[in-house]
């Protein structure tokens, strides 16, 4: 028997791509735990695996030293890839456990950091030197990135427009954007990209639609 405390890691950039999500983590969290663990509380970080500043990873340190409990991850590269960040947080005298690997040491974790953040040095030394060899062979680089973006632009229009009649008698009625995101999200819809909604989803769709209203305008004012 065992009290654990949980720290999950998601940035709104990879999460998808990753395919270890919020309720992924959980799921294996869950699954290791066993029947006499405790779980005495959880802390999700919205954060770039990039970035050391992690109001929630303090929380819960703090919750684990008040009730004597470990800290208790999913997967590492959730936690970090920097070996640098993962001894600090060792020597703040806390446990920390991975479900992924629960028989993995201390020293093994350390390991395991090092050559998580050394195939990252290397996958940007790979990266940078084919941005190098392409533009040596006169490639324009960029060019895909333009393409998807204007791809994207183009997605979140038709989003736009197929929202707006349900969005703008909301915000003519006064409805504020979390209102309206609540709403939505209580009757079960999805946004575009299959999620729930949130007040700057709304923002974004709204601002979409009246500027697109706008240039319709202009464009009839001129053809007059």
């Amino acid at each position: 028997m065992a009290d654990y405390v949980a720290y999950y890691r998601v940035s709104t950039t990879s999460q998808g791509r990753s395919g270890l999500g919020l309720a992924a983590q959980k799921s294996k969290v869950q699954e290791f735990l066993s029947v006499d663990d405790r779980l005495i509380g959880e802390f999700v970080e919205v954060q770039s695996g990039k970035s050391d500043d992690r109001t929630e990873l303090w929380k819960a340190i703090a919750s684990a030293k008040k009730h004597s409990a470990k800290i208790i991850i999913a997967k590492l590269d959730r936690f970090s890839r920097k070996v640098s960040f993962i001894a600090g947080i060792m020597e703040q005298g806390i446990s920390l456990v991975v479900a992924e690997m629960p028989n993995a040491t201390d020293f093994q974790l350390h390991i395991f950091a090092a050559l998580a953040q050394e195939e990252r040095r290397l996958i940007s030394e790979r990266t940078r030197a084919a941005l190098a060899e392409a533009k040596k062979r006169g490639v324009i680089l960029g060019s895909n990135g333009r393409v998807l973006a204007e791809r994207n632009r183009q997605k979140a229009l038709e989003t736009a427009r197929q929202m707006e009649p349900v969005i703008r008698p909301l915000l003519d009625a006064g409805h504020s954007y979390s209102a309206i995101a609540r709403i939505l999200n209580d009757q079960g819809l999805a946004s575009s990209k299959g999620g729930r909604f949130h007040p700057q989803t709304i923002k974004n769709i709204a601002i979409k639609f009246r500027k697109r209203s706008a240039e319709c305008i202009s464009s009839q004012n001129s053809g007059k």
